[in-house]
């Protein structure tokens, strides 16, 4: 199952990048062995909602991060990943909206919402911050030892 990210606005430069693509990267190899691929982070210029829209709709399984959203433990989400891929799904698309976040209609248009918290978080760092969780998702489901509680 691939996993992509489109995220709103810009952070090509910002620290935050960095950290994020590694994390995907780290994600991307452990993944492979598990049927998961992908973890290509792609952005959308916020003054162009359609196309997020038009990648939303192209999505086999949306997926926006809100406030309004579901919060889930690590395990969960992990859980979660494997029950769609094994259930077939071939891509799981995660929107990330940029510093107006995602409109009713968008939400609306997305399979689910998922929420760090109810606090309000920059987009760069909530690129990090799901990066990171893909990679811990993929490390609970290898058995690898990263997680730990």
């Amino acid at each position: 199952m691939k996993i992509a990210i489109l995220a709103g606005g810009r952070g090509k430069t910002a620290p935050e990048q960095a950290l994020a693509a590694s994390y995907l990267e780290r994600a991307r190899d452990t993944g492979k062995a598990l049927g998961f691929g992908g973890f290509v982070l792609t952005e959308f210029d916020e003054r162009q909602p359609q196309r997020l829209s038009e990648a939303l709709s192209a999505s086999a399984f949306a997926v926006l991060l809100d406030e309004r959203g579901e919060a889930m433990g690590s395990v969960a989400f992990a859980t979660w990943l494997a029950q769609l891929r094994d259930q077939g799904v071939g891509q799981v698309t995660f929107g990330i909206g940029a510093a107006d976040g995602f409109g009713a209609q968008d939400r609306a248009r997305a399979r689910k919402l998922l929420s760090f918290g109810p606090q309000t978080w920059p987009h760069t760092l909530v690129r990090t911050m799901l990066a990171e969780q893909l990679f811990r998702a993929m490390t609970i489901l290898a058995g690898h030892p990263y997680h730990r509680v």
